[in-house]
């Protein structure tokens, strides 16, 4: 895919509508890339001009401020908002929620003050004006999907409605899970315990969240976070049901939907 960076679109003299901040997990990590590029090619498809960091981007510091070293984030932070303030950036998207709430609430005490939507958000509005054009009778009309709460969409953000949109606009059936909304449970990888090792205790919550989203019967397990998506497919694989149950983010559903 070629995506525009913001130093070429600097280059010549232009400047994007949004700026599509991909983060770490969306560049590294080989299952997050492909919500990345599915993402991207919806960009493409409604014509909306964005652009990518590319090398300039580093990690918001997240991980870092929730493992305990504020050092480390105000460094990683003051280099961010260095660039995106350089490039004049106003508007931010972001397929993380981890991103997103660092820079939407944690950036403008330290001088970074954007407008930072969530890709959820941002594809419940391109349907609600109609420049995404789903199929009719789409690959998830009439199928089962569960949608997992991501910590920072919903109780951090109050997010709960746009991604529960977008599938109800694919024409699929919206199966809740126990503890959903503001009840939600934690996929077990925020607070940066995605990068140690488990404490004590006799259950893995990542395996006790499939457990909850298997139980309603299924066949797709819709997530808006790449943590959230490896731990979900992590608990079906445990269940030996990954043949039944397919873990995606809402973007990859999308994508998959589109004309």
């Amino acid at each position: 895919m070629k995506v525009m960076t913001m130093a070429e679109m600097a280059m010549t003299g232009e400047s994007p509508e949004i700026l599509f901040w991909v983060g770490c997990a969306g560049s590294f990590d080989q299952r997050a890339q492909k919500i990345t590029k599915a993402f991207a090619s919806i960009l493409d498809k409604v014509g909306m001009r964005y652009a990518i960091l590319g090398k300039e981007e580093a990690c918001t510091g997240d991980p870092a401020r929730r493992a305990g070293n504020e050092f480390l984030f105000q460094m990683m932070a003051y280099q961010n908002i260095q660039v995106l303030n350089g490039y004049g950036i106003k508007k931010i998207v972001t397929t993380c929620p981890h991103c997103f709430n660092t820079l939407k609430n944690e950036y403008p005490e330290l001088g970074g003050n954007y407008e930072v939507i969530h890709h959820t958000t941002l594809l419940q509005q391109l349907i609600d004006e109609g420049r995404i054009q789903l199929k009719e009778g789409g690959a998830f009309k009439g199928k089962k999907i569960s949608f997992h709460d991501s910590c920072y969409l919903g109780r951090a953000n109050n997010i709960y409605e746009a991604p529960r949109k977008v599938l109800e606009a694919l024409d699929a059936e919206l199966v809740e899970m126990k503890r959903c909304r503001s009840k939600g449970l934690c996929c077990g990888a925020g607070g940066a315990q995605m990068f140690k090792e488990d404490e004590p205790g006799n259950q893995r919550i990542n395996i006790e969240r499939a457990d909850e989203a298997l139980a309603t019967g299924a066949g797709f397990i819709a997530a808006a976070c790449p943590f959230c998506n490896t731990m979900m497919t992590d608990g079906v694989k445990n269940r030996e049901k990954e043949n039944e149950v397919a873990v995606l983010d809402v973007a990859e559903l999308v994508a998959q939907s589109m004309e």
